[in-house]
């Protein structure tokens, strides 16, 4: 069994749709962020970086129970776990690339857009300028990669399709105020 600790934001999402993808069980448990639930000493104990999304799977390797936090690491503990999601192993490297791709840039560059243009106080646009631009140059260097093709590695859905929604599924918010968030983007 797998016990899925999340918030409703858009890295916890990730886990939740492969989850959902692969039908895999699991309780899902949340973690309230706004009340300072993952500072809490039994939630740093799973994950020591008071952040979500973090599973414990008690069906882990050799039968022990383990942990694992952060989503993209969760994402390639769960697709080994179960085979699902992967490509095959050709795509492997692409597969990480990408991964980590999103992981290190994508993602950070999108989550500090969000923050300075709705959370952060007034007055620090260039804040708020760069990682949106920043975020949106990562849109383009994706939307060249998938130009003529379905999705981000192999010839199916993997776990770097997966790991790009639970972003671009929040584009209106990285890029406030477009009116079309992925239209300049039209293969996203």
């Amino acid at each position: 069994m797998i016990r899925f600790y999340f918030h409703p934001t858009p890295n916890p999402a990730k886990i939740a749709l492969f989850l959902e993808e692969t039908g895999l069980a699991y309780e899902a448990l949340p973690v309230d962020t706004s009340k300072g639930e993952q500072h809490a000493p039994a939630f740093r104990a799973i994950n020591p970086n008071g952040k979500v999304p973090a599973i414990v799977d008690t069906e882990g390797p050799g039968g022990n129970e383990v942990r694992v936090f952060d989503s993209t690491a969760i994402l390639i503990y769960l697709a080994e776990k179960t085979g699902q999601l992967l490509g095959t192993s050709e795509d492997r490297p692409e597969l990480l690339s990408w991964l980590l791709f999103i992981a290190s840039g994508l993602g950070p560059f999108s989550g500090q857009a969000v923050h300075f243009q709705f959370a952060a106080p007034e007055g620090l646009d260039y804040a708020a300028n760069r990682y949106r631009r920043e975020a949106e140059r990562h849109y383009q260097v994706l939307n060249d990669h998938l130009s003529g093709r379905e999705f981000i590695v192999g010839s199916g859905f993997t776990i770097a399709d997966i790991s790009a929604w639970g972003w671009l599924d929040r584009a209106s918010r990285v890029r406030k105020g477009a009116e079309d968030p992925l239209g300049p983007f039209p293969e996203l």
